[in-house]
């Protein structure tokens, strides 16, 4: 991070230093709101929760050296050291905004109800192949991840890749306004978050709040197969950037793909286009729909002056992270490691991930979460696509996975299927049934915690 003064803090956060005069001279050089991850020269925001408060560990990471402390009231047994605001978090993200405003980067903001985080691992493995990119790590993308990615932005970085997370109106207009993308990216209007946004057409308002933090002569990025972002027809006074795959797609696209071969847990291969120009791209990551964060990397890379022979290099070296369709050997088998989160449209690409495995493929599935009053409709619905599915076994867990299993039986009453409540009973009958060469599909909602499967089945 690049130093900040205490009297810039300060100033930007609308908060009053307690201390000394010359102690506003100082400076910081990172942020954290974990008191164990504090070293010298960092500010410590200190943030109120339900079972922990920051307030208490003032004391303490002032001792291990950080430059100051941001407190929404006075930490108890310190007399000096920082800075007093009304709320720590509305603070901290004004001075993300402030910082990101203040270095000379690029800001790729990415959204989206499904494929955020692998739109943007390609996006920023594509870009990293001409530019120092700096991304947003885990699930580093709502009121508090992103600020703290921000400030994690170097002198050094010509290109930020920040993923964006939303579950209600309002939220993006926090997130955009500390980011201030140059290039917004949505790869599509889901099934998500239902909850509070209800529909789809209010996702897409949602979401589309990000336009209006939009950088002066900045690109707006959209897959034009969506049914509702090919309807946007210009942002501030520009067309959007569309990209799509060719015969699919409801608008004319910018980017587009065809020739495209599915190689199994191998990845995907295609032809890409840009105008004129037409480039071979083979990517290392199983699915169909992985075809879309490639042409939404190519997108973006183009608006960034890059050639699509760049882009090919770049698709080649996306990985996978942990949760987020990860294939992981282990014991004679593959395991497909999807769990970090889900919902009816990531739950189908992932059975059709599934699809392509060689040997016997067994699918363990998960409640999945902020559906609104047609949760059980769409769990169910879900399981019928199950029973189509050229699966061996359905394990299912949770108590809104009782319909998944009413719709995989409805669509296929031979497929067999096991259901428990809970996942540590489902466990042992799922040992019992694996084979070598076996392939599994582990894939629910983050809440579930699906990732002490994976450690049963891996470790």
């Amino acid at each position: 991070m690049k130093a900040i003064s205490l009297q810039k803090v300060a100033e930007v956060c609308g908060g009053t230093y307690v201390g000394p005069v010359d102690d506003l001279e100082k400076c910081i050089t990172g942020v954290q709101i974990d008191s164990r991850k504090v070293t010298e020269g960092d500010l410590f925001v200190a943030i109120p929760g339900e079972r922990v408060d920051g307030h208490d560990f003032v004391a303490g990471v002032l001792e291990k050296g950080a430059t100051a402390a941001l407190c929404q009231r006075e930490p108890e047994g310190v007399l000096a050291g920082y800075i007093l605001v009304e709320s720590t978090v509305t603070a901290m993200q004004a001075l993300a905004a402030y910082y990101r405003e203040w270095i000379d980067v690029k800001v790729v903001g990415i959204t989206g109800s499904v494929g955020k985080t692998s739109t943007k691992e390609m996006i920023a493995a594509v870009l990293g192949v001409r530019y120092p990119v700096l991304k947003t790590e885990g699930n580093f993308n709502n009121g508090i991840g992103l600020p703290l990615t921000i400030f994690r932005i170097e002198p050094e970085h010509q290109i930020a890749v920040l993923e964006m997370g939303i579950s209600d109106f309002g939220e993006m207009h926090m997130l955009a306004g500390m980011a201030q993308p140059d290039i917004c990216v949505i790869t599509n209007i889901g099934m998500c978050h239902l909850e509070n946004l209800k529909t789809r057409d209010g996702i897409l308002k949602a979401k589309t709040e990000c336009f209006a933090h939009l950088h002066s002569g900045g690109a707006v990025v959209l897959n034009g197969d969506d049914d509702k972002l090919s309807q946007i027809v210009q942002v501030a006074g520009e067309k959007p950037v569309f990209y799509g795959i060719s015969g699919k797609s409801l608008c004319e696209t910018d980017i587009w793909a065809d020739q495209i071969q599915d190689e199994g847990l191998g990845g995907m291969t295609m032809v890409l286009h840009a105008g004129q120009d037409a480039c071979k791209v083979s990517e290392p990551i199983p699915g169909a729909h992985n075809v879309y964060n490639v042409l939404a990397a190519a997108a973006v890379a183009r608006q960034l002056g890059m050639s699509l022979e760049e882009i090919a290099i770049g698709a080649s070296r996306a990985a996978t992270i942990s949760g987020r369709t990860n294939l992981i050997h282990a014991k004679g088998i593959t395991v497909i490691d999807d769990c970090y989160n889900a919902n009816p449209v990531s739950m189908r690409a992932s059975l059709d991930v599934l699809s392509t495995a060689k040997g016997r493929k067994i699918a363990v599935l998960g409640d999945m979460g902020e559906l609104g009053k047609e949760e059980r409709k769409l769990h169910y619905d879900v399981g019928e696509y199950a029973g189509h599915c050229p699966i061996d076994y359905l394990f299912c867990v949770g108590t809104l996975a009782e319909e998944i299993v009413k719709g995989a039986k409805a669509s296929n009453p031979d497929l067999p299927v096991v259901y428990e409540v809970k996942k540590e009973a489902i466990i042992p009958k799922l040992l019992q049934v694996l084979q070598e060469q076996d392939t599994v599909l582990v894939k629910a909602s983050h809440f579930m915690e699906f990732t002490s499967v994976v450690k049963e089945l891996t470790e």
